[in-house]
């Protein structure tokens, strides 16, 4: 299958590795509010050990990079069998060729054999998306403050690191999401422990509004026991400057924190057929790799 494709003196082509550095430099010229260019080109390198087909589609004019879509692929485990995934992360193309936007999405989307998602898009992305046939994830998110006081569960403890984790964490499957994103630039860790249960939570700091005070659970493997345990958790999360919590109630198998309150979370897609909706999660995407 010819995966360049031209019209005019524009092309779109799959971003290799010998692209990265380019696209990174197009990615912090052109998106100010993100990581730097050396951040944005060690993110766009998957951690986790699926063969990366590529690291996205750029667009080019003479020789030039004018707009790029990074990619995160990935072979999750479902009710329905093994699933590749292909996550469409940043997306950013010159205000010249922004007609030309769709194309990088196209491109992504002609490769076959993939389940996609797009976790973080903007603007107009959303109705892009849902023109190119994504469907709305349920993404009701619990906002809750976390405070120094509060009465702990007896015998709960928090533990942080990536390093002190492997070697207390239990479950296999947990184990492997720890392994496959422990380099992962924007993934952070703790684990609650409580007798002989434990709850992995893999979260990534994020900034709203130009506040960086925000801490955004990803993966949560005991609900239960986190939201029993959130006092202890919000004092660990305090030390590390995160004031508040968000976490969308899908990641809680819909259970509502105490004292969170609920809102209309950001917009997250996935196109794929006979996908499980509540199967899809936020591990081995953008959200884990790329700090803001």
């Amino acid at each position: 299958m010819a995966l360049v494709e031209r019209a005019g003196t524009l092309s779109v082509r799959p971003i290799e590795p010998a692209d990265v550095e380019r696209v990174a430099a197009f990615l912090a010229r052109t998106m100010p509010a993100g990581p730097p260019a050396r951040t944005w080109a060690r993110a766009a390198r998957a951690p986790w050990g699926t063969d990366q087909p590529n690291h996205g589609f750029l667009l080019e004019h003479g020789g030039d990079v004018v707009g790029a879509n990074l990619a995160f692929y990935s072979e999750r485990v479902l009710s329905t069998g093994a699933q590749r995934f292909c996550n469409l992360a940043a997306l950013s193309v010159l205000p010249e060729h922004r007609a030309s936007a769709v194309r990088l999405a196209r491109a992504l989307l002609a490769q076959p054999g993939h389940a996609f998602t797009d976790l973080s898009p903007s603007g107009q992305v959303v109705d892009i998306d849902r023109r190119l046939g994504f469907r709305p994830l349920d993404t009701t998110t619990a906002f809750g403050v976390n405070r120094p006081g509060g009465r702990a569960p007896r015998g709960v403890r928090v533990v942080t690191g990536a390093d002190a984790i492997d070697g207390l964490l239990e479950d296999p499957r947990e184990r492997q999401v720890l392994a496959d994103h422990r380099d992962a630039l924007a993934a952070r860790h703790l684990l609650v422990v409580r007798g002989e249960r434990q709850c992995y939570v893999l979260y990534r700091r994020d900034t709203r509004k130009r506040l960086r005070c925000f801490a955004t659970l990803l993966h949560v493997s005991d609900p239960e026991l986190y939201t029993d345990s959130r006092s202890a958790v919000d004092r660990v999360l305090l030390r590390e400057g995160a004031l508040v919590t968000l976490v969308e109630l899908r990641v809680l198998g819909g259970r509502v924190p105490p004292g969170a309150r609920l809102y209309a979370g950001r917009p997250k897609l996935v196109k794929g057929k006979d996908l499980p909706l509540d199967e899809v999660d936020d591990l081995y995407s953008e959200l884990t790799c790329v700090p803001w």
